[in-house]
């Protein structure tokens, strides 16, 4: 996860404020595909491809040709998703310790990894560790899956949890449901049935190596402006000032890509600087 989160609206009414997706950067999208149908049993639910960069980096700090495929267990409307977004010419991409793995309850899927041999291991009694291709973190919860969406919490490092807790409870008016001192974690999230957020110190700055992502939420369409007003009187850092991306099947979405202070800015200018390489255009 990078210090990234964006709260935007497409063209449905709604209301309440609900965590919608994370991007994640994939380097294979044969391997990545097979691990996210057949493991996980989630289903493609729309694909794009795209012949330059978004305007508003939603492919990362890369200007050339690239894709995007939401996946997840049900509609996007009601669903938390996955977004791969694949730059073509890149393979592979180096990890940080921002994003540090999604949570979900599917025996289904547990039963699936042991099928397909896929490598799993059993941190505490019943929750198991695998890894999707590129090394992201997943935790599945060998339960029968009642809820509508299985997709439990999505796991992002911090530097500093008081000011990172402070930042999405005080400023975006998330709800803390947990929160553990010692442990240095807390769990926040818009409203119970939903995905939740929690947030983990990671001891140190965070590194969010080049294959940065970022969580995105929704929000009514007139709050827009006033979060973005809310930031620049807080002296909050605004990745991207209100923008309209257009969405082929889709309504317009707009876009505020904001920064959680408690996380480092993206470091992958440096990464390709210091190897004296230039990001690649396909």
């Amino acid at each position: 996860m990078s210090s990234r989160c964006a709260a935007e609206r497409s063209g449905e009414e709604m209301g309440a404020r609900r965590a919608l997706h994370f991007v994640f950067k994939v380097g294979d999208r044969a391997r990545t595909a097979r691990f996210y149908r057949e493991l996980l049993g989630m289903s493609v639910l729309r694909h794009e491809e795209f012949e330059e960069g978004c305007k508003a980096s939603c492919n990362g700090p890369y200007d050339g040709k690239w894709s995007k495929t939401m996946v997840g267990y049900g509609p996007e409307d009601n669903h938390f998703v996955a977004e791969l977004t694949y730059n073509y010419g890149i393979g592979e991409y180096r990890l940080g310790n921002d994003f540090l793995g999604i949570t979900l309850v599917s025996s289904q899927a547990v039963s699936n990894a042991k099928k397909m041999g896929w490598p799993l291991k059993e941190v505490t009694a019943g929750v198991f560790e695998t890894e999707a291709p590129g090394g992201y973190k997943f935790y599945l919860e060998d339960k029968e899956q009642k809820k509508k969406d299985p997709v439990l919490k999505v796991t992002l490092g911090v530097s500093d949890l008081h000011k990172s807790v402070n930042y999405w409870s005080h400023l975006l008016g998330m709800k803390i449901y947990e929160k553990d001192e010692e442990k240095q974690r807390a769990l926040l999230g818009y409203a119970d049935n939903q995905c939740k957020l929690e947030l983990k110190a990671v001891g140190g700055a965070v590194d969010h190596g080049t294959a940065f992502g970022r969580i995105a939420f929704s929000c009514a369409k007139e709050e827009l402006p006033n979060i973005e007003a809310l930031m620049k009187k807080e002296n909050q850092t605004i990745l991207t000032p209100l923008v309209s991306l257009d969405t082929p099947g889709k309504a317009t979405v707009q876009v505020v890509i904001l920064a959680d202070p408690a996380m480092a800015a993206d470091k992958s200018d440096t990464w390709f600087a210091a190897r004296n390489m230039k990001k690649v255009s396909a």
